[in-house]
């Protein structure tokens, strides 16, 4: 059989659990370097109840997250990784969601103000604000 009609490899599998832990995992992280509120954490994370957070938190593990909270979490995973690559020194980078911002999506806000209106789409913004002012937008 040719290479162009071969069956292509199946990506590895990933239990619900196991992405819903890193992805708690690394939020906890981020939060902490942002110096997130709980209330911002959880306008970040959709809104869930406290407790359910608080149970994510205690046991990310365990940790059954709906698609949205899952999104959310990729979106602020990328929103860092970004600011990492921009601003190389980690300081810069985590203030940066705090500061003032001219530029078209924040309108003089900051974009942490932006990413806690509460919409996916917010957090969609600003990612692709981030990707395109590192030259790796999609567009």
């Amino acid at each position: 059989m040719s290479a162009v009609l071969a069956p292509e490899a199946a990506p590895p599998a990933f239990e619900p659990g196991q992405l819903a832990g890193a992805g708690l995992r690394a939020f906890e992280r981020i939060a902490a370097a942002w110096q997130l509120s709980v209330d911002e954490q959880l306008r970040l994370l959709g809104q869930p109840p406290r407790s359910t957070f608080f149970a994510w938190r205690r046991h990310p593990e365990r940790a059954s997250l709906p698609r949205d909270t899952l999104e959310r979490l990729s979106y602020l995973l990328g929103i860092w990784k970004s600011l990492q690559i921009l601003l190389p020194e980690p300081s810069a980078a985590d203030a940066w969601v705090r500061q003032p911002n001219s530029a078209a999506p924040f309108g003089g806000r900051s974009a942490l103000a932006r990413m806690l209106a509460g919409n996916v789409s917010d957090l969609h913004a600003v990612r692709v604000y981030l990707d395109g002012v590192r030259g790796g937008g999609w567009a």
